[in-house]
C-alpha cells in the first residue's frame, strides 16, 4: 500500500466496519494505524485480506516486516522478458512454427509473464470488481482478460509486464518524497555524553531527563535542547531553523536537538525530554501535515473517484460504436475498447498530487518553516493582507533600558530601583527583562504576583501594591498619567516603550526602553509589498513608538495600544473588509495567540514565540525571520503552479492516447508506455519542490 489510489480502496473496504474510530494512513512507510480495539483491528486484517491485500501487525518501535505483496523484482524483470519474447513470437511470419506449437508456446509464455508479474494485481482487481468498485487493479483484470480472450496474448503479457514494472519505478521515485522526510529523523544522534554520578558516560538520548549535563565535542550534533552551562561557540542551525551563517552561543544561550556544534566543546543542561524537542515537534508536525489534505488534493481524489467508472463507460461506449457503427469486427472493436482502460490509468492523475505537496513541506520544513498541513501551503498564496505584531516579530524582541526617571523625592531612589528590580524578576515579558538586566539585583520578597497580557504585572512588596506595565494602566489616573514628564508629547523620532512603575499613591518611576529592528524586517517588508500584500501593524505599545517602527520598515498601517483582544477584534475588522484574498497574522507573544486564531493563517515565530503563540498558529517561522514569509508565500505559488502543471500534463498525455486508441493508432503496450511515463514525468516535477 504507498498509492493514493489504494489508500482510498483500503478506507472504502473498512468503512463499513462498527466501532473504528479512525484510520490513520502513512504511505511512505507503508502502514496503517487503526484506532480500535483489538477484535475490531481483527475484523479489519480479514477485511483487507479479502480484498487481495497482505495485511500483518507491526509492533511499535520495532521495523516494519516487508508486507509487499507485489511481484519480486527477479519476477518482474524475468516476466518483461517473457513478454518481449512472445511479442517477437507474434511478429514472426506465420509459417515460421508449426501449429499448434507457436499457438501453445505464445499462450503458456504469456500465461508465466502475467502470473509472475500479476497475481497481486488480479487478486485486488477481481476482489475489487466483486465489491462492484472500479479501481485501478479492476482496469488492469479486465483489461489483460479481454486481451487474452481476444486472442491478443502477446498484448496481454506485455501489458501486466510493463504495469507491473510501472508500478515497481512508481514506488521507487514516489519513496523518494518519503526519503526526503526521513533525512529529519536523523537530525539528533541517538546517544549523548551525559555526567552520571560525576563521571561522564554514553547514555541513550530517550532516557535523558531535563536537567542532565552532557558534554558535546566540536563537530558533534547536539542531541536534546538545553542551555549552555560552559564553553562558547560558532552553531550551525540550519538543519532546523534554516539559518544560513553559524551563531554564536555563549553560556546561558539556548541550544536546540539537531544542531551542529563547530568550533569548541560544550556542556549544555537539557531542558527537554527527545520526544519534546525543537527537532521532534518538527518531525511530528511534517507527519501530521502530510495527512492533512489540501483542497486541491481532496477535489483530485473526489474527481478519481468518478473518473474511474466514468472511463469504464466510455470504453463500453466505444465498443459499441465501433462494432454497429464504424462496422469493425468484435475483437477490433474490443481491442480498442481495453486499450482505452489501460490508457485511463488515474495513477499519474492521483499522485501526483500528494507527492508535489509533500514535497513542498519537506523544502519548507528544510528553510525553517512548520507548515502544519498541505491546505496551509496551498492557502498561502491567497494571503492579501498581513497584520504583524511589533516586538519579537518586526523587532528583535530584546529591549534595553536607556533611561530611568525617578518621579517621587519623598522615596530614596535606591529603594524605588530595589522595588524595580526585584517585581520585573517574577516574569518571562522582554519589557520586564529588560528592567531587570539593566538595575542592580534585588531580591525582596513578593506575593500575588501576577501577569496581566498587554498590559504589565503587579505584585505585592513590603506592604505596597505594586505595578509595572503601560503607563495608561499603571496610573492610578488620567491625570496623573497627563502629568508623567514628557510622556504626553512623546518622541516620535525614536523607536522606544515607556513603561510606569506605581503603587497605590501614584507614580513612582518611569522607565524608557528602545528595542532593535530586525536587519531582515525591511527587505521582508518591501518583498511583501511587490507580491501586492498590504501590511499593518496591531501592537500594544504606544502610538508613537508604533509609527516610528512602521515608518523605517514600510508598514501601510498602524494600529497601537491594543490588547490581546483587540488584536483579535482587529483582525475580524479587518477580514470583514477584505475582499478576495486572506487576512494573516504573525506574532510571538500570548497576547498575540487571540489574534493568530482568529486570522484566516496564523503565523507565529517559533524560536522567540510563547508556547501559546505557537500552538495557534499554522505556520511556525523557526529562525525568528521576517523574510521567511514571503519565501512561504511563494513557495505556495510555486506548488500550485507545478500542481496545475501536473493535472494538465496527466489529462492531456491522455486524452492524446485515447483519440489515438479511438482511431487503432495506438496498443495496449503503448498505452502502459504512455501511463508509464506520464507518472513519472508527473512525480519528478513534483519532487523539483525539494530544490525551491
Amino acid at each position: 500500500m504507498d498509492c493514493p489510489v489504494e489508500e482510498n480502496d483500503i478506507r472504502s473496504i473498512l468503512s463499513k466496519t462498527n466501532h473504528i474510530n479512525g484510520l490513520h494512513f502513512n504511505l511512505d512507510k507503508q502502514e496503517l494505524a487503526i484506532d480500535a480495539d483489538s477484535h475490531t483491528v481483527e475484523q479489519c486484517l480479514i477485511q483487507i485480506r479479502k480484498a487481495g491485500y497482505e495485511a500483518s501487525i507491526v509492533q511499535h518501535g520495532q521495523p516494519n516486516a516487508d508486507t509487499s505483496d507485489d511481484a519480486p523484482a527477479w519476477a518482474m524483470w524475468t516476466a518483461l522478458v517473457l513478454a518481449a519474447i512472445v511479442e517477437a513470437i507474434d511478429f514472426l511470419p506465420i509459417d515460421t512454427l508449426p501449429e499448434p506449437l507457436g499457438t501453445v508456446l505464445t499462450i503458456g509464455l504469456a500465461i508465466v509473464a502475467i502470473y509472475l508479474s500479476g497475481l497481486s494485481t488480479y487478486r485486488k482487481g477481481i476482489a475489487a470488481l466483486c465489491r462492484l468498485q472500479l479501481n485501478i487493479n479492476a482496469l488492469m483484470a479486465v483489461a489483460v482478460t479481454g486481451a487474452f480472450l481476444i486472442g491478443k496474448w502477446a498484448e496481454a503479457a506485455m501489458v501486466m509486464a510493463l504495469f507491473a514494472v510501472s508500478e515497481w519505478l512508481e514506488r521507487r521515485s514516489s519513496h523518494r518524497v518519503g526519503k526526503a522526510v526521513e533525512t529529519l529523523l536523523t537530525l539528533t544522534p541517538e546517544t549523548a555524553e551525559a555526567q552520571i554520578n560525576g563521571s561522564w558516560q554514553a547514555m541513550p538520548v530517550a532516557t535523558l531527563g531535563t536537567g542532565t549535563l552532557i558534554r558535546v565535542r566540536p563537530g558533534q550534533r547536539i542531541p536534546v535542547d538545553g542551555i549552555i552551562e560552559t564553553g562558547e561557540g560558532d552553531i550551525d542551525q540550519s538543519p532546523v531553523t534554516g539559518e544560513s551563517t553559524p551563531v554564536l552561543k555563549r553560556p546561558s544561550d539556548t541550544v536546540y536537538a539537531g544542531t551542529i556544534n563547530l568550533s569548541s566543546l560544550l556542556v549544555i543542561k537539557t531542558t527537554t525530554h527527545a520526544s519534546e524537542t525543537l527537532a521532534a515537534r518538527i518531525i511530528r508536525t511534517v507527519e501530521a501535515a502530510k495527512a492533512n489534505k489540501a483542497p486541491f488534493e481532496r477535489t483530485i481524489d473526489r474527481f478519481a473517484t468518478i473518473y474511474t467508472p466514468a472511463i469504464f463507460v466510455l470504453a463500453l461506449g466505444i465498443l459499441i460504436i465501433c462494432k454497429y457503427w464504424v462496422g469493425l469486427a468484435w475483437g477490433e472493436s474490443c481491442y480498442r475498447a481495453l486499450a482505452i482502460l489501460v490508457i485511463a490509468c488515474p495513477c499519474a492523475l492521483v499522485i501526483s498530487t500528494p507527492a508535489t505537496l509533500v514535497s513542498g513541506l519537506t523544502a519548507a520544513a528544510r528553510k525553517g518553516i512548520l507548515i502544519r498541513g498541505s491546505v496551509f501551503l496551498e492557502k498561502c498564496r491567497q494571503i492579501k493582507l498581513l497584520a504583524l505584531d511589533k516586538t519579537g516579530t518586526i523587532t528583535t524582541g530584546n529591549p534595553t533600558l536607556t533611561n530611568i526617571q525617578i518621579l517621587r523625592e519623598d522615596i530614596p531612589k535606591e529603594d524605588i530601583l530595589a522595588l524595580v528590580a526585584t517585581l520585573p524578576r517574577h516574569s518571562t515579558h522582554p519589557l520586564s527583562q529588560a528592567i531587570a538586566k539593566g538595575l542592580p539585583e534585588a531580591n525582596l520578597p513578593v506575593t500575588g504576583f501576577t501577569e496581566h497580557p498587554g498590559k504589565g504585572i503587579s505584585g505585592h512588596i513590603n506592604g505596597h501594591t505594586l505595578k509595572l506595565g503601560r503607563p495608561d494602566w499603571a496610573a492610578p489616573s488620567a491625570d496623573e498619567l497627563n502629568r508623567l514628564p514628557g510622556f504626553s508629547k512623546g518622541d516620535p523620532a525614536q523607536p522606544h516603550s515607556a513603561t510606569l512603575l506605581a503603587d497605590e499613591t501614584g507614580p513612582l518611576a518611569l522607565f524608557t526602553l528602545s528595542d532593535t529592528i530586525k536587519t531582515t524586517s525591511k527587505e521582508a517588508i518591501n518583498t511583501l509589498k511587490n507580491q501586492g500584500i498590504q501590511t499593518v501593524l496591531l501592537t500594544g505599545d504606544n502610538s508613537h513608538t508604533a509609527e516610528a517602527v512602521a515608518k523605517e520598515v514600510g508598514i501601510d498601517k498602524v494600529k497601537a495600544k491594543l490588547l490581546p483582544e483587540d488584536k483579535a477584534n482587529a483582525i475580524a475588522s479587518l477580514k470583514a473588509s477584505e475582499r478576495g484574498g486572506l487576512v494573516a497574522m504573525a506574532g510571538d507573544g500570548i497576547n498575540d495567540a487571540p489574534a493568530l486564531a482568529t486570522a484566516d493563517m496564523g503565523i507565529a515565530m517559533g524560536t522567540a514565540g510563547t508556547h501559546a503563540a505557537v500552538e495557534a498558529a499554522d505556520i511556525v517561522i523557526m529562525n525568528d525571520d521576517l523574510s521567511s514569509i514571503p519565501r512561504v508565500i511563494k513557495l505556495s505559488k510555486d506548488t500550485f503552479a507545478i500542481l496545475v502543471q501536473n493535472i494538465a500534463l496527466a489529462l492531456g498525455i491522455k486524452a492524446l492516447f485515447i483519440i489515438l486508441a479511438v482511431l487503432g493508432m495506438a496498443t495496449m503496450w503503448m498505452a502502459v508506455f504512455a501511463d508509464v511515463g506520464t507518472t513519472l514525468l508527473v512525480l519528478f516535477n513534483g519532487l523539483r519542490m525539494l530544490r525551491k
